[in-house]
């Protein structure tokens, strides 16, 4: 909804500069309806208010970003921190009211000694902090072609928040897309996506809540409706909607939910019963069970702590402490930590999952207040010249006789010139370089092989590559000091006594802390029952007891709570008993 400002009447003023809370105050409501008038009156921008012509593909947040955007209000000294951070990788923006205004913000960067080298001041009126919300999206017309802009309806009646992205989009010069005329109306907020670069996206209910007549926004749509919407202006056709939780007041996922590449989730969880944590299982559940990643395998998940706040949760009256409203800027993780001990357990759990990133906690005790940390105060800015890698990596394998094939998509609007598989089995030594060649069985992907090595090695590699007009570009993007791994096993799994029925695939990921996979293939109909033992033998997780249908299966077992060691996966039928070792970290 894009408002000329003249036209504001007076009592939005009121709100200006004013309103720092994630929720909508109960001045907004009562405002609520007159604003729904003016933005019905009002004329809207010059911007396409019409999909784009040519498919659209919005970006995942891992992606190479040229810059952030931030606004300069409140919670200042978290803010500092943010553009210490970002400035490092990318163009950081920063919003700001008046010149008196970027004055202040640059006198108090120097007074944390943080100068403003790669940082731009973009003079813009605005009404609150939460830039996710009210930002922009980037996204590129046929996956890797021009750079555009995409703006919802803001779910608060904010009119200033509302305009901020179009003095951005100006600055940058992207062609702007709106979803703010019928048929194409559609109101968002940022806080409530996320998506994995290839089409599919997730949210909670809040999206479907939103886009009713009971919301006071003017706008009515099925979910059907909603779904072509995004389809159309995003690319996203596949849209996982979940539940909301009863006490994230605001409803948005990355309070407790993130991406952190194409099938991987880190998903926040709470003590047993506390707090949203039963909900939060549930729609984890209501995920593994319905939908697989984009390469047809189930999620991989990451728990991380949700932590309690002096000893309170939010349904005791305790702040939303959250460790997955974390952002990436590029080789960069930023993660909310709040001066307690678990601050360190979050940390190492995303320098775990992401090698080679520097993952930075900034203290956002400041802002956890009005339900909001570090994701929910920044918003990326795609480049304009992407190369886009995507592969999913190799899983832990007990073959010690042929190769591992790699094999990645790569695409660029030139074409791609080169592309470069790196391995290597011991950190100490250099990369060993393997030519990809491209694969006519599959367009835009490049293959190459790592040769075969004896148990017990673990294998680290990443992918590179150049396009004709000369782009480089590598995955994991923190390459070469980042990689992905997996490791040569040297036991499989035994049958003890019976006959062959299935097959039982290694379980991944392994060493294990969370949800685990182990596939099954499964040649008969028949009863199991799979448990996980500890070193003494005793059952310490009931897997599965039931009937197992013949195909290609796959069962799930959260190892989060155990302590780390050696465990067997243990699956016992009338026949036959398999075991399978599973290390927990």
């Amino acid at each position: 909804m894009k408002l000329h400002l003249f036209l504001l009447p007076v009592f939005f003023c009121s709100i200006a500069f004013g309103q720092l809370d994630h929720r909508m105050s109960l001045e907004e409501q009562a405002q609520l309806p007159a604003y729904v008038a003016l933005r019905a009156s009002t004329p809207i921008s010059t911007a396409s208010i019409t999909p784009p012509s040519s498919p659209v593909r919005t970006i995942a947040e891992w992606e190479e970003l040229q810059g952030l955007t931030i606004t300069w209000t409140t919670y200042t000294s978290m803010l500092r921190e943010i553009v210490r951070a970002a400035k490092q990788e990318c163009r950081v923006y920063i919003i700001v009211n008046s010149t008196n205004q970027q004055t202040q913000a640059i006198n108090f960067f120097a007074s944390g000694s943080v100068d403003t080298v790669n940082v731009s001041f973009v003079m813009q009126p605005y009404n609150s902090i939460w830039s996710r919300d009210y930002g922009m999206w980037s996204a590129y017309t046929n996956d890797v072609d021009t750079l555009i802009s995409i703006d919802w309806i803001y779910n608060r009646p904010r009119p200033l928040d509302d305009v901020c992205h179009l003095a951005i989009a100006n600055l940058l010069g992207t062609p702007l897309y709106q979803t703010t005329t019928a048929p194409w109306d559609l109101v968002n907020t940022g806080g409530n996506f996320m998506t994995d670069g290839f089409g599919t996206a997730f949210a909670s209910n809040l999206i479907l809540t939103d886009n009713t007549t009971a919301a006071g926004f003017g706008v009515q749509h099925t979910a059907a409706e909603i779904d072509t919407i995004m389809k159309h202006f995003m690319g996203i056709n596949r849209y996982i909607k979940m539940n909301t939780l009863p006490y994230d007041q605001i409803h948005h996922i990355d309070m407790h939910m993130k991406l952190i590449d194409e099938e991987t989730l880190v998903v926040g969880q709470y003590p047993p019963g506390i707090a949203d944590g039963p909900q939060i299982e549930a729609n984890l559940q209501y995920i593994l069970a319905n939908y697989n990643s984009v390469y047809g395998t189930p999620y991989k998940v990451i728990r991380v702590p949700m932590p309690d706040d002096n000893g309170q949760y939010p349904n005791s009256g305790g702040n939303y402490f959250t460790y997955a409203n974390a952002s990436f800027i590029n080789k960069t993780l930023i993660v909310p930590v709040y001066n307690i001990s678990s601050d360190t357990t979050a940390l190492r759990i995303y320098r775990d999952a992401l090698p080679g990133y520097k993952i930075v906690g900034i203290n956002s005790n400041a802002s956890i207040g009005a339900l909001g940390a570090l994701h929910c105060i920044t918003k990326e800015i795609g480049t304009a010249d992407p190369l886009l890698i995507s592969h999913q990596p190799l899983h832990d394998t007990y073959d010690t006789a042929n190769a591992y094939t790699v094999n990645a998509l790569v695409q660029h609007r030139s074409g791609i010139a080169t592309a470069t598989l790196y391995y290597r089995t011991d950190t100490t030594q250099p990369y060993i370089a393997i030519p990809m060649i491209s694969l006519s069985s599959q367009i835009n992907h490049w293959g190459a092989q790592i040769p075969a090595q004896i148990a017990g090695t673990i294998i680290y590699y990443y992918v590179e590559a150049q396009s004709v007009s000369g782009k480089q570009q590598v995955r994991p993007l923190s390459a070469p000091a980042g990689y992905w791994k997996f490791e040569v096993l040297s036991t499989v799994a035994v049958k003890e006594t019976g006959e062959h029925l299935f097959e039982l695939l290694p379980a991944f990921p392994n060493p294990s802390k969370g949800i685990t996979c182990i596939p099954i293939n499964n040649f008969s109909t028949f009863d199991l029952n799979a448990g996980l033992y500890d070193a003494t033998g005793r059952k310490v997780k009931n897997i599965f007891d039931g009937t197992l249908q013949t195909g290609e299966r796959k069962l799930f077992v959260d190892t989060y709570d155990l302590s780390p060691g050696v465990y067997n996966i243990k699956i016992k039928t009338e026949k036959s008993v398999y075991t399978q070792k599973l290390i927990v970290r």
